[in-house]
């Protein structure tokens, strides 16, 4: 199985998810620089986090027009799994490949913290070590991560399954108080159509090893790994 990473002018947070993708799998994964345009032999793409061209314009909305993106999409429309975090959730939602939007935060801060989520799907790839309803405990730390959508798409969402996970607090309760950032109906993280795509705010990358204060983040990688192995 073979990971791939885009790297932009911007990214800083490909090294960890590469540690994380290799403690689960025991292999690094490749780190493609933006201006690449052949990824045909990759299993899994990952667009990380970080502050791709200085998140000028709009968050991820630069990275979306960058060469290798043109790849991303036509790996997407195949079937490829991609997973977007952060930034890389801004750039699935500038592409089209996922729906919405991501706004300011409510307070018009940046935030920088540990959240719990909650699974709402444990039948994807995403979630296989996952079950529905478990609340994981991850940090977010963005100042774009308020996500938004018309009723109808948000019925959409609803309707198909396709909310991965929502803010909560410790005991699995969504409410407004355990909501970081203002996101509509507490949404953190959300599905395409097949369900080949994830794209959410918090970063569970940095909840993989013990010195990031907790490795809650590990079931879902391992999830990935065992459903494309």
């Amino acid at each position: 199985m073979k990971t791939s990473i885009i790297l932009f002018p911007g990214t800083n947070r490909e090294n960890d998810m590469a540690m994380a993708i290799e403690k689960v799998s025991g292999k690094r994964p490749e780190i493609i620089w933006h201006k690449e345009t052949n990824i045909d032999d990759t299993d899994l793409i990952i667009l990380p986090g970080g502050f791709s061209y200085g998140d000028y314009l709009r968050c991820g909305a630069m990275a979306a027009h960058s060469p290798i993106m043109k790849e991303v999409i036509r790996k997407a429309e195949q079937g490829t799994p991609i997973l977007g975090v952060c930034n890389g959730f801004q750039m699935l939602i500038e592409t089209g490949l996922l729906p919405g939007a991501l706004l300011h935060n409510k307070s018009l801060k940046f935030i920088c913290k540990q959240v719990n989520l909650r699974c709402e799907n444990d039948d994807t790839l995403f979630t296989k070590s996952i079950e529905s309803g478990q609340v994981l405990r991850v940090p977010v730390a963005h100042g774009e991560g308020n996500y938004f959508a018309d009723e109808e798409i948000l019925q959409t969402l609803e309707g198909e399954n396709r909310v991965a996970f929502r803010y909560c607090n410790d005991n699995g309760l969504v409410s407004d108080e355990s909501n970081p950032n203002g996101s509509v109906q507490n949404i953190a993280g959300i599905y395409n159509e097949g369900k080949t795509i994830l794209g959410m705010m918090p970063h569970p990358e940095n909840a993989t090893y013990g010195h990031q204060a907790n490795e809650q983040g590990l079931p879902l990688f391992k999830g990935i790994i065992d459903s494309l192995s």
